[in-house]
């Protein structure tokens, strides 16, 4: 499985906003609608290289500082579809 590495910046939220997301139940922020700015973006081939490179990312100093985090996100395999991986085969 592939998976792809993503250094973005984290929004700043108010404590109003916190406070307010808390008490009504739902996400203060949500990724599909409004994701955080990517910085940086990196592809691995399985989940060892992945967690290597993410942790090399970690060591970037505004990630230490908490300014920016490090994702990874895992990609799914595409469809084969009908005709399998190299086409229609007749």
């Amino acid at each position: 499985m592939r998976f792809l590495i993503v250094r973005t910046d984290i929004r700043a939220v108010a404590d109003g906003d916190i406070a307010a997301a808390w008490a009504g139940g739902h996400r203060l922020r949500d990724e599909t609608t409004s994701p955080e700015p990517r910085r940086q973006i990196v592809h691995a081939e399985d989940r060892d290289a992945a967690l290597l490179l993410a942790r090399a990312l970690s060591t970037v100093g505004a990630v230490r500082a908490g300014r920016q985090r490090v994702k990874v996100l895992p990609l799914t395999e595409p469809a084969l579809g009908r005709w399998g991986p190299k086409g229609r085969t007749t």
